[in-house]
């Protein structure tokens, strides 16, 4: 199997496009392809897809690849427009069109500011402070960025729920996109947790899918910005809530998930962790089964498998299940002051185990 390709952030891709339209506003000229440099020593080349020379602004567009990852955002065309600013301004950054707006506090920028993050900022001033040195002209620019359908894209993003309209963030720490990864998912664990605190959220909920999430929201008359977007990363809301506390915590989640999390898991992937059918039959056993339903429960082939055995006979196994997901979720939180609660649904979205 080939090894899978590695992509550039929208903040590389920016980045890339400022320094063309820079370059072409001081010289005339825009340099195709585009070289940068990453903060870990990339130094990725890019082609144009767009250039636009008029007398005082230039725009240059870079079509973003994100390799072989699965990112809403790959072959999105990323443009950036760069004018001439007010003498000793710096680098003044503005939403185009596609290119969402700050709403709500506890993000990594003020509100009313494009959502343009802070190392993808820092990269466009550095190009343009390089541009003007090289061709002496000044870095008193406005630098304009825009993604085409990005309204539209950023709908399927977090963005609307972490206050971010408009459109999309431009983002990226190190400007490259390792496939599959699971740190852009975390971020934004982070940054919900973030916007609950700034907003003043006293209770925040973790599901691990949009009906535990509709439950669970039902069921407690949550805010969508109380909403954390844990998905198969428990351990990663737990442990950032242990250093960034919030009063009180929901965890919900289908059995096959939570009985995973009552065994000590704390990333619920498939792939990465399994039901544990032994721990299990010795959870029926708690929950009062017998020596005969303990065996139909760990012979299951699902947890939901294993839960119906144990409904036919009146078991409570969701109950023992919610309680030990709880103490593992404490023993994550440690001392913090986050009380927990547990909601487990079946497929249906019924709720079956609940612990306080």
């Amino acid at each position: 199997m080939s090894e899978l390709r590695y992509g550039w952030t929208t903040g590389a891709c920016a980045t890339a496009a400022t320094k063309a339209a820079c370059t072409a506003l001081l010289t005339g000229d825009f340099p195709d392809p585009v070289s940068i440099t990453l903060p870990k020593g990339h130094e990725p080349a890019f082609a144009l897809a767009h250039e636009e020379l008029r007398a005082d602004r230039a725009t240059a567009a870079v079509v973003k690849d994100a390799g072989d990852d699965p990112d809403v955002t790959h072959g999105a065309l990323i443009s950036v427009t760069v004018s001439a600013g007010e003498p000793g301004s710096g680098v003044t950054f503005r939403a185009g069109p596609g290119v969402g707006t700050i709403s709500k506090p506890g993000l990594p920028l003020p509100v009313g500011e494009p959502a343009i993050n802070p190392v993808p900022r820092e990269l466009m001033t550095g190009v343009v402070a390089e541009v003007a040195a090289e061709h002496g002209g000044t870095a008193d620019v406005v630098v304009e960025v825009s993604v085409e359908n990005g309204a539209e894209i950023a709908r399927q993003t977090w963005n609307p729920r972490l206050g971010i309209v408009g459109g999309l963030s431009i983002l990226g720490t190190t400007g490259v996109v390792v496939p599959y990864s699971c740190s852009a998912w975390i971020a934004s664990i982070r940054r919900g947790v973030d916007v609950a605190r700034s907003i003043g959220h006293r209770h925040v909920a973790g599901c691990t899918g949009s009906t535990s999430e509709r439950v669970v929201t039902e069921l407690h008359g949550l805010a969508e910005d109380a909403l954390l977007d844990m998905g198969d990363f428990a351990g990663a809301v737990l442990k950032y809530l242990r250093q960034h506390p919030v009063p009180r915590l929901t965890i919900g989640g289908g059995i096959g998930k939570l009985a995973k999390l009552a065994t000590g898991h704390l990333d619920l992937h498939s792939g990465r962790s399994q039901v544990d059918f032994s721990a299990l039959a010795d959870m029926a056993r708690r929950a009062g089964a017998g020596d005969e339903l303990a065996e139909l429960v760990g012979g299951s082939n699902t947890a939901l498998e294993a839960l119906g055995h144990c409904r036919d006979r009146d078991v409570p196994l969701g109950d023992v299940i919610a309680e030990q997901s709880r103490r593992t979720a404490g023993e994550v939180l440690r001392d913090a002051a986050v009380a927990v609660d547990v909601v487990v649904i079946d497929r249906g979205g019924t709720i079956v185990g609940r612990a306080h």
